[in-house]
């Protein structure tokens, strides 16, 4: 039998790095095995904050065809300051809507089209943000009236982080979204929590018309990984950027703490920052003078940033915010190592909490985020810390998430 065709639309795809393109790659990777034959529409970013070329080998023997719509070469840019980036946003979105990359609306369709001319897809695929490849995507499907499947990573209409300066901005992004949704055959998103959003806001959505299809692990990624060979130290780690309004600084001075009740350990307790960071966030190190005890590894490897969980006794994950799902949580339930989530309440906190081996603090609360350290501190030393359970992570396995997406792909296509 002869595979079935799938056009996946990703802006993100490597060699960028970092969150954005792991579910998309992962999918990718997999799909093959469940008789979809993925080509990949995406675009090759001039400038990107980091790129791991890693990332491409693993799909390398699988000979997935990946088509750009731009030829330039690519190239590391430093990452904003929180005023910058925010500055940078609110300009863009007085002027570029439904998000910044709107200009690649027009490639995105003229390859797009290009393909589907030359491949003839079963189905397209596209996933978001930025929602530039929703619009893209829904004007291909309407154009050869191919059936379209829709992958929210985050929430469009009403997400704080999608700025929309004025009420005609909001109106209008609601109204765009409303219209791709209409011409969706399948809405994939997340956890339960989008997927009541989306039925909230719009009417026209009926229960079925949405599935959910959550983040996860990929196995292959935690295999052949060297264990730490020195555990004299208290190491926990944090892996990824501090994005937007996520402030790190009440868990630094919590830190601080820990270092300052434990005098006579303070040497053995770390922290292990993984990825881009902040100038103001490496001040705020300096400021509180915990230095010596902070180990920062500077943009890595996928591969390599989960080693790091790996060798760690303790993950944190920090989240400001009740509306983004981070993937690093379900990359932290694969370590099946202790979590230490600093949030808010949420449906992501919850979901740490289920795992039976997180603790929470809220973010801006010093005082809370030192009584887990401590409990942590504590356990460590006893060498009680909890383990993961093979029974709950085996719901976040990357291959079991991409078998549920391959069956919402045929559900979706024209037999």
């Amino acid at each position: 039998m002869t595979d079935k065709k799938v056009l996946v639309l990703a802006y993100y795809f490597p060699p960028m790095g970092l969150s954005g393109v792991q579910r998309t790659l992962k999918f990718v990777k997999y799909l093959p095995e469940f008789g979809w034959e993925p080509i990949v529409l995406t675009t090759n970013s001039g400038s990107y904050y980091a790129y791991d070329d890693s990332l491409l080998t693993e799909i390398e023997e699988k000979n997935i065809r990946i088509y750009r719509t731009d030829d330039e070469s690519s190239k590391p840019r430093s990452y904003p300051s929180t005023f910058v980036q925010k500055v940078g946003r609110y300009i863009s979105g007085m002027f570029r809507q439904p998000d910044s990359k709107i200009y690649w609306k027009k490639k995105a369709i003229e390859t797009g089209s290009r393909i589907i001319e030359g491949e003839r897809p079963d189905v397209i695929f596209s996933t978001a943000p930025p929602f530039t490849s929703h619009l893209a995507a829904a004007e291909l499907a309407e154009k050869y009236g191919i059936p379209l499947v829709l992958d929210y990573r985050d929430q469009w209409y009403g997400n704080p982080f999608n700025v929309m300066p004025t009420k005609f901005h909001k109106h209008y992004n609601k109204k765009l979204e409303a219209e791709v949704l209409n011409k969706s055959s399948k809405i994939v998103v997340i956890s339960r929590e989008q997927k009541e959003r989306l039925l909230k806001i719009y009417k026209l959505l009926k229960h079925n018309d949405i599935s959910i299809v959550s983040h996860g692990y990929d196995k292959e990624d935690f295999e052949n990984i060297e264990t730490r060979s020195d555990k004299n130290d208290f190491l926990i780690t944090h892996s990824g950027l501090f994005q937007d309004n996520r402030n790190p600084r009440p868990f630094f001075e919590a830190f601080r703490k820990l270092i300052d009740v434990n005098q006579m350990d303070k040497s053995r307790i770390k922290l292990k920052l993984v990825g881009l960071m902040r100038k103001n966030h490496l001040k705020q190190i300096k400021k509180l003078k915990i230095e010596e005890n902070v180990i920062l590894t500077g943009n890595v490897s996928h591969k390599d940033a989960v080693a790091h969980l790996m060798q760690s006794d303790v993950l944190w994950i920090l989240q400001n915010d009740d509306v983004r799902t981070p993937g690093k949580l379900y990359e932290y339930f694969g370590a099946k190592k202790p979590i230490l989530a600093t949030m808010p309440k949420s449906y992501m906190r919850d979901l740490a909490v289920s795992s039976g081996i997180a603790l929470t603090a809220e973010p801006n609360d010093k005082d809370d985020i030192y009584k887990a350290l401590s409990t942590y501190y504590d356990l460590w030393k006893r060498g009680s810390l909890p383990k993961g359970n093979n029974e709950f992570v085996s719901n976040y396995d990357r291959k079991v998430l991409t078998e549920n997406l391959s069956q919402i792909l045929s559900s979706s296509s024209v037999i």
